[in-house]
């Protein structure tokens, strides 16, 4: 008997529950990895080097969180298939991502090392435990509600993620109205808020989504079944060629959201500006991302997509000409508006070109794409901020990701590789 939404009366309340995961660890992404955490790094972590150094950095520790996660994420995938355990390995790494978390608001201060091990072990518990998440998509949506449940997730995180945002700007900018004694311990506060955040918002998940069931017959090596996956792309050709597409274009836009705020420090921006354009990126990302979902069913996902990666073009000319305060929240708007519905809409046509036994596994490789392509742009970033002595000319770095992967994603038949993964299942 399967578990899929595919084969029983879809339980809305099950979609709420899968939805509230993205609320729950959207504080992490918001929060730690987005606004809080790299300005503090900025500003009291790292205040004893340069500020391009701190910029190279966070770059640096990026790349390695992301390099690690992404060889880790189809291991865990492909044990998660054969064993039917995803939600217990989920479980897992929400306690380990929470607990360091709450070790961030804990450290000392000016020890960056410290700090950089604490964020890189928090986002590898992130990274993979979202490729396991993701791969619960077909145990709540059916295939005609794939596109509207998936941008419904992102909208749940951006809604979730800029609340507690909002709450911790308030703790950060005023704390002695929140009985803290200064910013600094606003930030712990704020950092430790997040922890239990993501915990306490995931237990819906854990109580409400079915677990799809195992595949006993899959290798019981993971990597050999990780290796014999690899392989077998090279019979969907639709896959791969998304698979190409995204570890491209996803490159530009994770690079842009992990270097963001460094940036914006590094060249003058304050902090009250950059936490506050990162807020008004959760309050207007929220509609942005519905409408993505709705817009998707009329001109069809992909060309859905290719507008989100014609509006991080603009990004990355704004950003190599940022200076001012309004530069910062021009580019924070046009990242509200596509950043979003670009990531949910990858998302669910990645779903619809995958046999349903191999979910989870396929979504290790596609946090592969992910993570690796990430390693590439925080990492280039790095270099050329530190080589150039300012990020200004790393900006530049992000436009063949969002030119190459917008062509590449046009060019990939989603029909014939839905076709394709039907064909598989029932063999």
């Amino acid at each position: 008997m399967t578990t899929s939404a595919a084969a029983w009366k879809v339980d809305r309340s099950a979609q709420r529950a899968w939805c509230m995961y993205d609320w729950a660890n959207s504080g992490f992404s918001t929060s730690v990895v987005a606004s809080i955490l790299p300005i503090y790094f900025a500003t009291v972590a790292a205040r004893t080097m340069p500020s391009h150094k701190a910029t190279a950095w966070w770059g640096f520790a990026s790349a390695a969180a992301m390099l690690v996660s992404g060889l880790i994420g189809p291991l865990v995938g492909a044990y998660a298939d054969r064993t039917g355990r995803r939600k217990p390995l989920l479980l897992a790494l929400v306690l380990t991502g929470s607990i360091s978390t709450a070790a961030l608001a804990i450290t000392a201060p000016g020890d960056w090392r410290a700090l950089l091990l604490g964020f890189s072990l928090g986002f590898l518990a992130f990274a993979v435990g979202n490729a396991l998440y993701d791969a619960l998509l077909p145990a709540v949506a059916t295939p005609d509600e794939m596109h509207r449940v998936s941008a419904r997730g992102y909208a749940y995180g951006y809604f979730g993620g800029g609340l507690l945002l909002a709450v911790n700007l308030a703790w950060i900018l005023f704390p002695q109205r929140f009985g803290l004694a200064n910013t600094d311990a606003g930030t712990r506060v704020a950092l430790a808020s997040v922890a239990v955040w993501w915990l306490g918002f995931s237990i819906p998940l854990f109580r409400r989504v079915p677990e799809p069931p195992a595949n006993p017959a899959a290798p019981v090596n993971p990597v050999v079944q990780t290796w014999s996956t690899l392989k077998s792309l090279a019979r969907r050709p639709e896959l791969r060629l998304f698979l190409i597409a995204f570890w491209i274009y996803s490159d530009g836009i994770g690079t842009v959201v992990k270097m963001a705020t460094v940036y914006g420090a590094e060249v003058g921006i304050g902090r009250n500006h950059l936490i506050g354009a990162l807020l008004m990126v959760q309050i207007i990302a929220t509609p942005a991302t519905l409408l993505f979902g709705r817009i998707a069913k009329p001109i069809g996902p992909q060309r859905a997509v290719a507008i989100g990666l014609i509006g991080y073009l603009g990004v990355v000319v704004l950003g190599f000409f940022m200076s001012k305060p309004i530069h910062f929240w021009a580019i924070a708007a046009l990242v509200a508006l596509f950043q979003g519905g670009t990531q949910a809409l990858s998302r669910s046509m990645f779903v619809s070109m995958v046999p349903e036994r191999q979910m989870a596994e396929m979504f290790g490789f596609y946090s592969v794409s992910e993570k690796l392509a990430g390693v590439v742009g925080p990492l280039a970033f790095g270099l050329v901020a530190s080589g150039s002595g300012g990020g200004r000319f790393a900006v530049l770095t992000l436009l063949p990701s969002f030119i190459l992967g917008m062509w590449l994603l046009m060019r990939v038949d989603l029909e014939a590789g839905a076709a394709r993964a039907r064909a598989e299942e029932i063999e």
